[in-house]
């Protein structure tokens, strides 16, 4: 099977895996792509739909955040737009490699892959380009044993709504409240009742509704796709005093078989990387009446211009809209 996505596209052309410095490779952040289950032989990610779709093709798979990895020969790395993730994903490299381990980077050019060589030199690596095609460029270095002093900031810790709340590059909103979330909190303070709920919170990120729910006296679940999410979302909880269950879920993945929560709340994801990409936010409005009790409510905030309001009204038969200042919106549909 050949390879789909322009990154893979190029790996393939250039049949590196030929490269007796690249054998036995492991793919570091992989995008979906048949080939690589091919070709990698186990991959290393953050993203937990990414790790079960390499297991259950029987292929090794880990998270970063795991607290042993194996060895591995050699890696590639696919570069994330985030240049902050970027240097997160040099510097662990660095750190968790053995020094002069092979190492590639790849990357779309509009993706920020240019940037590479730069952060390369800023840690004391050199890095050659070794080839470029499909609007992608490949470059090829060596792992660096960082300076003990220079250890990597990744959390960070900023004050919003009278809590702390603990970030990592690449989560969503990292070190800012966003707009969409400011504003479902705002209608969820009217919304809500006051009495405990069993609430579940959808791609928590850095965990900013969990705790504003959880502060508010609510059984909260947290459930991100993204392992660097569901840390955040621990230390933020951690941060405040407050509790919560917090797990690493392709959306209901994770999630136990016949619970039901009076609320689902999110702030859903539409973007992969660069794409466009509803399939989460589809699947967390479709499957939401099966999780919800009855009379249970979704309640979730989008851009104004996203095409939410056929599926709400596919899944519920209906909906209200409790807030709207023209950029967001805030949807409320009630289980029938």
């Amino acid at each position: 099977m050949s390879a789909r996505t322009p990154s893979c596209q190029l790996l393939e052309r250039d049949a590196f895996a030929d490269d007796p410095d690249f054998a036995g490779f492991c793919a570091v952040e992989p995008p979906d792509d048949p080939w690589l289950l091919r070709a990698a032989t186990h991959a290393i990610s953050a993203d937990e739909a990414t790790l079960e779709r390499w297991r259950s093709a029987d292929r090794p798979a880990a998270s970063p955040l795991d607290p042993a990895l194996e060895a591995v020969p050699a890696a590639v790395l696919f570069w994330p737009k985030a240049l902050k993730l970027a240097g997160w994903w040099l510097d662990w490299l660095n750190r968790t490699l053995p020094e002069g381990t092979p190492l590639m980077i790849v990357g779309e050019n509009h993706g920020g892959i240019r940037r590479a060589p730069k952060m390369l030199a800023e840690r004391g690596q050199t890095s050659a380009k070794r080839d470029g095609a499909r609007r992608c460029s490949l470059f090829v270095t060596q792992t660096r044993s960082p300076d003990a002093s220079s250890a990597p900031a990744s959390r960070e810790r900023f004050e919003a709504d009278g809590m702390t709340l603990v970030s990592h590059p690449g989560v969503f909103g990292h070190g800012k409240v966003d707009e969409g979330t400011a504003l479902l909190l705002e209608a969820l303070e009217a919304a809500l009742p006051r009495t405990p709920l069993k609430v579940l919170d959808v791609g928590s990120g850095d965990g900013i509704i969990s705790a504003w729910l959880a502060r508010r006296g609510h059984d909260v679940t947290a459930v991100d796709v993204n392992h660097f999410a569901v840390d955040a979302t621990r230390e933020t909880l951690a941060a405040n005093g407050l509790k919560g269950r917090v797990l690493a879920s392709d959306v209901y993945a994770a999630l136990d078989e016949g619970e039901r929560f009076d609320f689902i709340v999110s702030n859903p994801p539409f973007h992969q990387q660069r794409e466009i990409n509803y399939g989460p936010a589809g699947r967390l409005i479709s499957e939401a009446a099966g999780w919800l009790t009855r009379g249970g409510r979704l309640v979730l905030v989008a851009n104004a211009f996203l095409p939410y309001a056929d599926p709400l009204k596919h899944a519920f038969g209906g909906f209200d809209v409790l807030a709207d200042n023209r950029r967001f919106r805030v949807y409320q549909a009630p289980a029938r």
